[in-house]
């Protein structure tokens, strides 16, 4: 999906033109887009993240190839992309109720939106204690369903030099996918990226707006689709 088609759906959205952009997500009290439509702001790093997956130069067909030679033994997508993308998105829900992580889906990639008060301390890319027991419920449902592609995106706030906020970015999202490979996620899966201070979803004038900008988003693409 490319950006501009990102940029006309989330639009609508905040038109009101498109039903049903959103649904009302039980587990963590917040909106979340459906299947067919983006919704604004956070829709936005998925369209990010494919860009990035775009414009890598390496071979992503060999590695494809890969991670669904690993995947033998994992579930299998008898239903479709679409339909192993759903069960996936059903018990990451579970998964992760209650935890304060939002589960966006666009398409079919999954997107793990999870706010700067549960992951790292400001100025930190040491993961907070409290936060490896999310990771560790996203890591079960990863093995599970392991035909899928892992990118973890860093972002950070607007306060500071660009440069340092890139590096910062970089540096958290380096701790997530190191904290996922230690348990036992394939690394041929495993994909890191800092977008620095370079993907807001609030407004950087207030501390409130800050936290949620200080985020790390774990994306999941069906390695099928990247080929």
């Amino acid at each position: 999906m490319n950006k501009r088609f990102t940029g006309i759906l989330t639009g609508l959205c905040l038109l009101g033109a498109l039903p049903g952009c959103t649904t009302f997500d039980p587990y963590t009290g917040e909106e979340k887009t459906t299947n067919t439509a983006i919704g604004a702001g956070v829709g936005a790093g998925v369209a990010a993240v494919l860009a990035y997956l775009d414009n890598r130069d390496d071979d992503s067909r060999k590695r494809n190839q890969r991670i669904l030679a690993a995947a033998a033994g994992g579930a299998a997508i008898g239903g479709g992309i679409g339909y192993y993308m759903d069960v996936q998105e059903a018990k990451l829900r579970k998964q992760l109720r209650g935890s304060g992580v939002s589960v966006e889906r666009v398409g079919d990639n999954i997107n793990l939106i999870m706010p700067g008060n549960i992951t790292f301390a400001t100025d930190s890319s040491n993961i907070a204690s409290d936060f490896f027991p999310i990771l560790d419920s996203v890591a079960l449902v990863l093995k599970e369903y392991n035909r899928t592609l892992v990118v973890v995106g860093g972002h950070t706030d607007s306060d500071g030099a660009a440069s340092y906020n890139q590096t910062l970015s970089e540096g958290r999202a380096s701790s997530v996918t190191g904290y996922l490979s230690s348990q036992g996620i394939l690394k041929d899966r495993l994909e890191t990226v800092g977008f620095g201070e370079s993907q807001p979803v609030a407004s950087n004038s207030t501390a409130e707006g800050k936290q949620l900008n200080r985020r790390v988003e774990i994306t999941l693409v069906p390695v099928e689709s990247t080929t």
